[in-house]
């Protein structure tokens, strides 16, 4: 006997990859219902690459009654009307937006970090999914960060375009193809050129002069991980289309050497290490594509700091920055609380 799941948003580029994450890694559904918004309604769409089609239904009157866990890639808005209507119907939502993350009373879950928490989810039937660059930062945090204490954490992300969606994507494309055959640049999705170059921007300004995609990746880490942690961060959008990369300096409460943590890491859930001092003997975003992995190279030691350690860390962003994470939480919820069969 199988889960009677919901994808929401499964249109977009997350809902598409959440779809392809269920069946890859064999989700034991029965039934899986796509829904998007009233543009989409009628139109199909294939259940990861098993030739099978799903009729999208209109959000505007699905009924969640009698559904198990509902995955919503819809964004904030829509969450925002949606998701408490699934769960008072008894359907348990898993969220990708922004909008219930720091909710004293919704658990905010990476599996391979913080998976007791969970249980917190009856308070509102509703489990939060990080933001994209937290969740790869905190999958290589957590096992350093067991071993030797994390005091601080400076973090620079290269976040790709796809982070803001289609659109972004195809802003790149057609802004990349505009400057190669003399075609004037339009900026509809970013604020500056986003083809060949990098903009210090993501998500809007504080009064402080950080950004929002800053801001959440400080509270989120802490509330995943560890309140105690000092987090600043520069998060920077780059012309990649799939895979956020970071560079992570760790200021440690004990000494950890950069040889210890590669072992730690290279036992460590959901990591893959490739950390050769050589060309070629790490990894970057293009390679990480299609991969559940955080990846994790150049692993050194700070000696500017008592004990501190650099890494970079690279992952697909609509894989365990989206669409893996909620799969992921929703095999954990099955396994620990809505066991079927």
């Amino acid at each position: 006997m199988g889960y009677k799941i919901v994808v929401v948003g499964a249109t977009g580029n997350v809902g598409r990859e959440m779809l392809n994450v269920l069946v890859e890694r064999e989700f034991p559904y029965d039934e899986i219902a796509a829904v998007a918004s009233s543009r989409s309604q009628g139109n199909e769409i294939e259940i990861g690459d098993t030739g099978k089609m799903l009729k999208v239904r209109n959000i505007e009157n699905f009924d969640f009654a009698g559904w198990d866990m509902a995955l919503f890639a819809a964004g904030s808005s829509a969450t925002k009307e949606y998701a408490p209507k699934a769960a008072a119907a008894g359907c348990v939502v898993i969220d990708n937006s922004s909008l219930y993350r720091m909710d004293p009373d919704v658990p905010l879950i990476v599996p391979e970090v913080n998976p007791e928490a969970i249980s917190g989810y009856t308070k509102r039937n509703i489990i939060a999914n990080p933001n994209c660059s937290t969740a790869q930062m905190v999958v290589a945090l957590k096992p350093l960060h067991d071993a030797a204490t994390i005091k601080r954490v400076v973090v620079s992300t290269y976040q790709s375009v796809s982070g803001a969606g289609k659109g972004g994507m195809d802003e790149l494309f057609e802004q990349s193809r505009a400057i190669f055959v003399g075609d004037p640049k339009e900026n509809q999705v970013f604020t500056k050129q986003i083809a060949f170059n990098v903009i210090p921007h993501i998500d809007v300004f504080l009064d402080d002069g950080s950004t929002k995609e800053e801001w959440k990746m400080v509270v989120e880490t802490k509330k995943i991980l560890d309140s105690k942690i000092k987090v600043t961060a520069t998060c920077v959008r780059v012309p990649v289309f799939v895979g956020h990369s970071e560079s992570i300096n760790i200021e440690f409460e004990k000494e950890l050497s950069a040889s210890d943590a590669q072992k730690i890491l290279r036992d460590a859930p959901g990591i893959m290490l490739v950390d050769k001092r050589e060309d070629e003997g790490y990894v970057t975003p293009v390679e990480c594509v299609g991969d559940g992995a955080t990846f994790i190279s150049r692993v050194r030691e700070d000696p500017t700091v008592e004990n501190g350690l650099n890494i970079w860390c690279v992952s697909d962003n609509l894989r365990k920055g989206a669409a893996l994470n909620a799969v992921q939480i929703a095999e954990l919820l099955g396994r620990k609380h809505l066991k079927k069969g």
